[in-house]
């Protein structure tokens, strides 16, 4: 049976509330890792962001916590090549994955780091979500496509997050959403609900909080 892939409804009360609550408590940058050994205690619930270079991760995650400079947002695509863990209180990790495709980078680099990347997802057993980052302007790619049968092999649950909605025209949002969910029917690791985000106006950051918040 196949899934229909919908976009997230609004959440209920309590779950905003509780989303809220998480996000406007204590949030703290814990460390970047380089290698497995590195990674802290898997000891609490962990959601990571993954997408392509330029996808605005750093300003989901600086939009979700209300924190400007949190995660560093860069014009150089592929900087970021370390695992970043945040803390959201006691309860939560928020790991902030690197970049993928179009790097700027030496080949042995990138592939180090990608070769990192399959070794977390495949072996963090707190790992309770991934959030694929999806440009709303572009859709999915072929580079998406690698990451989410990767997720698919590794057995962990994804939910794709469309960002810069506040970039596309109308037409263009349901085109883009039409080209997602018909590409999310072949991945058996997707969650059925599309996020739809725009870091600048703040569309979806509510449902994306009271998400993490609520999984257990």
């Amino acid at each position: 049976m196949s899934l229909s892939f919908t976009l997230a409804p609004e959440p209920e009360d309590e779950a905003r509330e509780t989303g809220r609550l998480l996000f406007a408590g204590p949030v703290t940058f814990v460390k970047g890792v380089v290698a497995m050994p590195g990674l802290p205690p898997a000891d609490r619930v962990e959601v990571c962001f993954a997408g392509r270079s330029n996808v605005g991760k750093s300003s989901l995650i600086n939009g979700l916590t209300g924190r400007k400079t949190l995660a560093r947002a860069s014009n150089t695509p592929g900087r970021t090549q370390e695992i970043n863990f945040f803390a959201l209180g006691e309860s939560r990790y928020m790991v902030d994955l690197p970049g993928y495709g179009y790097a700027e980078a030496p080949v042995a680099v990138v592939a180090k780091w990608q070769a990192l990347l399959r070794a977390y997802l495949s072996g963090r057993q707190t790992l309770r979500r991934a959030f694929v980052l999806v440009d709303m302007r572009h859709g999915i790619k072929a580079v998406d496509q690698e990451i989410l049968t990767l997720l698919d092999r590794s057995a962990v649950t994804f939910q794709v997050v469309l960002t810069k909605a506040d970039k596309v025209n109308d037409a263009t949002r349901a085109e883009t959403i039409a080209q997602v969910q018909a590409a999310l029917g072949k991945h058996a690791a997707a969650y059925p609900e599309i996020v739809v985000t725009s870091s600048e106006k703040g569309e979806g950051l509510e449902t994306l909080r009271a998400i993490i918040a609520t999984l257990v």
